[in-house]
């Protein structure tokens, strides 16, 4: 009796077996349809991503993503042809369920992964600019999935999150093709002013690697401590760091030894310390202190004196 069962259960298994096997074979060929379209999709976005001037391994990580959306896509659509009675809502209900649990559990790199394609996608920098984020500034070497690759100017590497770069502030310091630097000097309180501003705008205009369009301009900028305060200002291109560095390099140095040429003075802050010397004797007597009170016409009695006479005067009177 349990045999006769045992076989009529096997024989029903069988039955349905076989009359699952056209649909898989339907869903296997859908299934590698779909992978072929994946790959078609993979190598369309990675050349996508080349046009638009994104690194290498930034392209393949698009690629990817893109490719494996798609083998995610054909396995639920094969899934639903091979297993008539799993619609395919009740997988995308499982696929939400297991989504959310994913996300909980990931949401860091989530994020950062989800940045990082706007990123590619808006393209706020490209590889190779130089940007500024926080205290780290440097190149930017690549863009991956989870952080960007920055490369600091004494050769440091540095991976900055794509969630922080997407909602902090950056300064992309090479966004335009030219770049203005200034630098602070100070001349002195009686030197001509028109002269020294005609002295530096033509040193900063023989200066090389310095533009003449926007020209370089010499601003007043206030009345300081040791004399008149002032700021070169000039333009160079390209933007980088290692012109930036060049170029005021030179333009200070010119600057300096054309206005000494010139005859024009470069102060700097002096202070003037006094030391009090004050004695027992001179104390308040101001015709013999050094500094302090200045003496006048008719200088006060100091204080010692006036009491030793009034004390004096009142012995006197007892007598």
């Amino acid at each position: 009796m349990i045999f006769s069962e045992a076989l009529a259960r096997l024989e029903q298994l069988g039955r349905a077996s076989v009359a699952l096997l056209p649909g898989l074979a339907v869903a296997l060929v859908l299934f590698g349809l779909g992978l072929l379209v994946a790959r078609g999709v993979r190598a369309g976005v990675r050349r996508a991503a080349a046009l638009r001037d994104a690194s290498p391994g930034s392209a393949a990580v698009l690629g990817r993503i893109a490719g494996g959306v798609t083998i995610l896509v054909s396995f639920l659509i094969a899934a639903s042809v091979a297993f008539p009675s799993v619609s395919a809502a009740d997988l995308f209900n499982l696929l939400g369920i297991g989504g959310v649990a994913i996300g909980f559990a990931f949401r860091d790199v989530l994020q950062n992964l989800l940045a990082g394609i706007l990123i590619l996608l808006t393209r706020p920098f490209v590889i190779g600019d130089q940007i500024r984020a926080g205290s780290h500034e440097g190149t930017v070497e690549d863009v991956w999935v989870r952080a960007t690759v920055l490369r600091t100017y004494d050769n440091q590497r540095v991976l900055i999150p794509n969630a922080t770069l997407f909602v902090d502030k950056i300064t992309v310091i090479t966004a335009h093709e030219k770049r203005r630097l200034a630098f602070p000097l100070t001349i002195g309180n009686g030197d001509d002013i028109r002269e020294a501003r005609r002295v530096i705008v033509e040193a900063l205009r023989a200066t090389e690697g310095v533009l003449a369009d926007p020209p370089p301009e010499a601003l007043v900028t206030g009345l300081g401590a040791a004399g008149v305060d002032m700021t070169a200002r000039l333009w160079i291109d390209p933007p980088r760091r290692r012109d930036a560095v060049d170029a005021l390099d030179h333009a200070i140095a010119n600057v300096k030894e054309a206005l000494t040429e010139a005859g024009i003075d470069l102060p700097y802050p002096t202070s003037q310390v006094l030391l009090h010397d004050q004695t027992e004797e001179t104390d308040g007597d101001r015709s013999r202190q050094r500094e302090g009170w200045p003496e006048g016409t008719s200088p006060p009695r100091p204080r010692w004196r006036v009491q030793r006479e009034d004390e004096a005067r009142r012995e006197e009177e007892r007598v």
